[in-house]
């Protein structure tokens, strides 16, 4: 009785349709899933109708996954079940896609000063869906030649500090918290390992995030008991996944199922969460 809360489709970055995913989880033998796209809920519905047409049991948590900037860090904020018509939510999302496309505009232009061939049309070609994001640049650029991986493309153009970053736009975890309370789900911070300034997991603690994800594929055992011993000296859920992007995503992430939590850990989230339907 597994579950793997962290898992993306073709509606953000990754390369699999919503239903390959439900059929993935299926054949992993998982009970059930969160699909956590970066910044978007497209992948909800075409997942949820799959699972309905071919009456599969599995247990779809509705998620999102929100991108945020906080000094020299990128902190991810897991929101877990999400109202998708919360008004607030789709506003901000649609605003975050607009600004989204804006920044691989200038993005792509940089690249081209560099001489580097690679058009807007290219990309919007391989994101599909209506998000484009770093990883559907950083793909253009190994297709033309001009890295040999998504981690190369990334370390050599786009990443922070490289000749084709262009800064996020601004949207802070405290909103991100926010934002995911009002439209009904759980705030959880997404891989606090990675994090390089570690005040900062406190700060979303002071902040009201509501969980650690503390079973992550790039986490050490060490790490795994850091944040397990943090989450209980906070009283916060505990939640886990692979971050699974596709299967030419990496090691760490090209493995649906590779991280995830047993039934004890989702039963405490959906405890959590009818409580706080109750208090509402």
């Amino acid at each position: 009785m597994y579950y793997d809360l962290h898992i993306h489709t073709n509606a953000s970055d990754g390369e699999d349709a919503p239903e390959t995913v439900i059929l993935k989880a299926v054949e992993a033998g998982l009970s059930g899933l969160a699909i956590t796209d970066h910044d978007t809920l497209a992948g909800l519905e075409p997942a949820r109708h799959f699972i309905e047409e071919n009456r599969l049991e599995i247990d779809l948590i509705p998620g999102i996954e929100l991108n945020t900037d906080y000094d020299s860090d990128d902190l991810h904020i897991l929101g877990y079940f999400i109202n998708c018509s919360n008004g607030c939510l789709q506003n901000r999302l649609d605003d975050i896609r607009a600004q989204r496309y804006a920044r691989a505009e200038k993005i792509i232009a940089l690249l081209q000063d560099m001489g580097i061939n690679i058009t807007l049309a290219q990309v919007q070609a391989t994101a599909q869906g209506k998000l484009i994001g770093r990883p559907h640049i950083a793909r253009v650029l190994c297709g033309n030649g001009y890295a040999n991986s998504q981690e190369e493309a990334f370390q050599r153009y786009i990443e922070r500090g490289r000749p084709a970053y262009v800064p996020r736009y601004k949207f802070s975890p405290l909103e991100a918290i926010e934002l995911i309370k009002q439209s009904g789900g759980i705030a959880v911070l997404a891989h606090p390992g990675l994090i390089k300034d570690r005040s900062k997991i406190y700060d979303s603690i002071k902040y009201g995030i509501e969980g650690l994800e503390v079973f992550y594929p790039e986490h050490t055992e060490a790490q795994v008991l850091e944040f397990a011993n943090l989450a209980g000296e906070y009283n916060l859920l505990i939640t886990g996944g692979s971050d699974y992007h596709g299967a030419n995503s990496g090691a760490s992430r090209g493995r649906l199922g590779l991280a995830r939590v047993d039934k004890n850990i989702i039963n405490r989230m959906k405890q959590y969460y009818r409580e706080k339907k109750q208090k509402e």
